[in-house]
């Protein structure tokens, strides 16, 4: 045992091969749909608010479960946990595929989701075992790229697929994708994933998970439906019910460690302000991220008559701003000035980003995409400034055995707050395209997205100079 430790799991690159591949699987699955609102609105008679919850349902549901899912990990074993949500994703993805209503897709998104937050959560543990002390740093050195990757090949590969039409697939074929890449993953899986031990000693808080969710639907559902039913009290009751439930959450997992019982997470990571002001930064970041570059795809579909397979190339510029961005602050900048200065540096440049392509949309008479690909590409690099040093910054600010609660945190906000944006950049779209003016749905969407940076910017403030290892 002690020389497999020193030297590693014989297979361990395996490991981490199948290990990229569902993160991968799960970022093309987060990013795919963005192109398919036009056949999803055309073949399934989908409405605004439908497609914000094919898009947004998938993250909610993801985020919402992670913490379980890391917990059933430890409970159940990271092998068991691993293989169960991967074949359970592979099933929900051909199901999907297989939808024959609207109602039914988002359903079933809901469920692909959840399964994605059982499977997610195994990765850094399986690695962790997997690989001996003096791997580590190369192990997960590969998660950059694989990150990169599946956001960059999302919207291209959904787009083309939509386009290619191959067997009169359509937008079911972006579902698809996911089933041959799932059964092979899940048979390597099979072979050479190292098993791992439960712990059967640990209890799972099935209140305090339910809670979680309960309480993230209570925060997105209203901010989707909304608009739609005109804002009447219910919605605003939802909202104060969804802040309800988290700060119960807290105090329950605060009390659940006081009687020394098991918690979901370790609560004392609330206690530290730095670490509490950089969840709000990173959801607030995300729900941004995700919002206005949603918006980008729909402006172009919905509004320029783009084709999905068109959409889809418009995300390139974006991707390559953020990989210079990300090169620059993790080769670079974060270590010379620090995290925080990097991440308010980020803000600043996707703040130009921004200005470039709300001066470059007036000129709609004809409009081409190089109208925006200097803003494009602008914001690109302020978001690869800001993704690549975000998380390490944040959790520099909490003690080393709290790394493993404060992580799983920072991961579910990432995912509710990506729905949260889908929510809110959706509705603002939504209000001018419904009425012709697609144009200044997206101008609207880029007034929101400067008052998200600016709220970042200022919170960026109170986190560490740089982070401490």
């Amino acid at each position: 045992m002690a020389t497999e430790q020193l030297q590693g799991y014989k297979y361990r690159w395996i490991v981490l091969t199948v290990v990229l591949v569902a993160e991968i699987m799960d970022l093309l699955d987060a990013t795919i749909v963005n192109v398919g609102g036009p056949a999803l609105a055309s073949e399934l008679n989908a409405t605004p608010t439908e497609l914000q919850w094919v898009i947004g349902g998938y993250a909610l549901a993801l985020g919402s479960g992670l913490i379980l899912g890391g917990r059933l990990g430890d409970r159940f074993g990271r092998r068991n946990m691993f293989l169960f949500g991967l074949i359970g994703f592979t099933l929900a993805s051909l199901a999907c595929a297989l939808a024959p209503s609207i109602l039914v897709l988002i359903i079933l998104r809901f469920v692909q989701g959840f399964l994605g937050a059982m499977l997610l959560p195994q990765g850094f543990g399986l690695i962790r075992d997997a690989f001996p002390p003096a791997e580590f740093g190369k192990a997960f050195a590969a998660y950059g790229p694989a990150f990169g990757l599946g956001g960059i090949l999302g919207p291209v590969i959904g787009g083309f697929l939509i386009q290619a039409n191959v067997f009169d697939l359509g937008w079911r074929a972006v579902f698809l994708v996911n089933v041959p890449i799932g059964i092979i993953a899940t048979v390597i899986s099979v072979r050479y994933v190292q098993k791992s031990a439960p712990d059967k000693s640990i209890k799972i808080d099935v209140f305090g998970a339910l809670l979680v969710m309960v309480s993230s639907g209570l925060l997105v559902y209203p901010l989707i439906q909304g608009q739609e039913a005109g804002w009447p009290f219910w919605t605003y009751a939802m909202l104060v019910a969804s802040l309800a439930g988290f700060l119960l959450f807290a105090r329950l997992e605060f009390n659940a460690r006081k009687k020394g019982k098991t918690s979901l997470i370790d609560p004392t990571i609330f206690t530290n302000r730095g670490y509490t002001l950089g969840l709000v930064g990173l959801g607030v970041y995300f729900a941004g991220f995700t919002g206005v570059y949603l918006i980008l795809t729909l402006f172009l579909q919905f509004g320029e008559k783009f084709t999905s397979a068109e959409a889809g190339l418009a995300n390139i510029p974006i991707a390559l701003g953020s990989a210079i961005g990300g090169t620059i602050s993790g080769a670079f900048l974060s270590e010379k000035i620090g995290g925080r200065f990097t991440l308010q540096i980020g803000a600043v440049v996707q703040l130009i980003g921004v200005a470039l392509l709300w001066f470059a949309l007036p000129s709609l008479a004809d409009f081409s995409i190089w109208q925006l690909v200097p803003g494009l590409v602008i914001s690109g690099i302020g978001t690869g400034l800001i993704a690549a040093p975000i998380f390490d910054t944040i959790l520099s600010t909490v003690e080393p055995q709290q790394s493993g609660s404060a992580s799983g945190v920072l991961s579910a906000v990432q995912s509710v707050f990506s729905s949260v944006g889908v929510a809110v950049f959706g509705t603002v779209f939504f209000t001018y395209a419904l009425v012709g003016q697609a144009d200044v749905g997206f101008r609207t969407a880029l007034i929101v997205q400067v008052a998200v940076v600016v709220v970042f910017l200022g919170v960026a403030s109170f986190l560490p100079k740089r982070a401490q290892h």
